[in-house]
């Protein structure tokens, strides 16, 4: 019997998930000051939802998905991504008829069949937002600023904000022909996977990582001498109002995303520092998206930011200093098995002032048990004897200080307050 976690998955130990905890809640907190609000979506869906939505011909719906039958014969697929999801959840819920914009962020695990390496999971963790409703380029502005926001308040520097548009279902046909007649003759020159692209999805080849491929593209037509007035319009002002709020960028042509329901804006946040993986995350706009699952025309905008790799890049810099508090601020100890109720009533009340507090499970003696806690890095110990039921009082010891002191038992938790307070 194997018991070592399926490849491409990974366990997140306390310590660890601690760190994971906090970034979480910081991204949480940032994207309510935009005014996004959380939604929390199933972790499958009928398959057909991200093959209409995600696009046929994307790597992830050939090639990447986790699909199986369920006893009813229904087609389901583990979540690969969350806009579609989302997009599913704002027909179903007809929220298109509340006042928009509506904006949403989700939070949790994402599953593609894909070769693990280094910030690559099969099961992998996404932070994302969407903001339906609205086709202002301020919007495309602000949920760019906000991913660039979120990176760098989680203490990672030095990324580099790549840019551009995809143009809309009036200029991109165009474009499209123009791509094919140089691609076609270079079909020789690249991968297998691009060979295929070329006639179902030839923007694809432009991003491909391939480095023979990559060569093979050099000098192709850029959509941008192809926009029409609406989308090079568009895309002028989410510039003028990205310089606005000072945030720097590079425009990229061969920037395309992998997902078929982009049009317009496109951008990716780049981590120099991660090496092969090191898109820490993106997004864009998919203005036909709703329409395609079956709602009514609704523009919108989003992005998914990778957890695994973001907490590689905060590893890595170490330019905040996340504390991660104790797993135990205060340990209660006893001399004797038969001082066990008033521990318990002693742990009860830490627990409830919001102190927290453990004791022991082991029937260690209290000897081992100070041992214990100095080993657990427990800052206070509250120690209970016979003396002390007998004064009605209880001895607190400081494992950072080595000191102690005894106190009245009705004044314990002011003054374990008082030393955490000054911690």
């Amino acid at each position: 019997m194997d018991i070592s976690g399926p490849r491409g998955t990974h366990d997140i130990l306390p310590g660890e998930s601690s760190l994971w905890q906090m970034i979480e809640s910081l991204l949480c907190r940032m994207a309510e000051l935009y005014g996004y609000r959380e939604v929390r979506l199933p972790i499958f869906e009928h398959t057909e939802l991200f093959e209409r939505g995600v696009g046929d011909f994307t790597d992830i719906v050939q090639k990447e998905m986790y699909t199986f039958n369920d006893r009813g014969n229904r087609s389901l697929t583990l979540r690969p991504e969350g806009t579609a999801s989302c997009a599913r959840a704002f027909i179903e819920h007809k929220i298109y008829n509340q006042a928009q914009p509506t904006k949403w962020y989700y939070l949790g695990p994402m599953f593609r069949y894909d070769r693990p390496q280094a910030g690559r999971f099969r099961q992998f963790h996404q932070f994302g937002l969407e903001a339906f409703g609205s086709n202002d380029p301020g919007v495309d502005a602000e949920v760019i600023a906000l991913l660039v926001r979120m990176v760098e308040k989680a203490g990672v520097s030095q990324s580099v904000l790549h840019l551009n548009t995809v143009g809309c279902p009036d200029c991109r046909p165009l474009y499209r022909e123009r791509l094919l007649q140089h691609l076609r003759p270079l079909a020789a020159d690249l991968c297998d996977d691009c060979r295929f692209r070329i006639e179902k999805n030839p923007l694809r080849v432009l991003d491909c990582k391939i480095s023979s491929c990559q060569e093979a593209v050099k000098g192709h037509p850029t959509l941008h001498s192809y926009l029409c007035d609406r989308c090079g319009h568009h895309f002028e002002q989410v510039q003028v109002i990205l310089s606005t709020y000072g945030i720097p960028y590079v425009l990229d042509p061969k920037l395309v995303r992998g997902l078929d329901y982009y049009t317009k804006t496109a951008f990716e946040l780049i981590l120099p520092d991660l090496g092969a993986q090191a898109a820490v995350g993106g997004g864009g706009r998919y203005d036909g998206l709703i329409e395609e699952c079956g709602g009514p025309p609704t523009p919108g905008i989003g992005f998914a930011l990778g957890l695994e790799r973001l907490l590689m890049a905060v590893e890595k810099q170490k330019s905040v200093a996340w504390e991660i508090g104790p797993a135990v601020e205060v340990f209660v100890a006893t001399a004797d098995r038969e001082y066990e109720r008033d521990a318990c009533l002693v742990l009860d009340r830490l627990r409830a002032a919001g102190i927290k507090a453990d004791k022991d499970y082991m029937d260690r003696s209290l000897k081992a048990q100070m041992k214990y806690a100095g080993k657990s890095e427990v800052r206070l110990v509250v120690v209970i004897g016979e003396e002390e039921i007998r004064k009605g009082s209880l001895v607190v010891r400081d494992m950072t200080r080595q000191e102690q002191r005894e106190i009245p038992a009705d004044e314990l938790i002011e003054h374990i307050k008082s030393i955490l307070a000054k911690t």
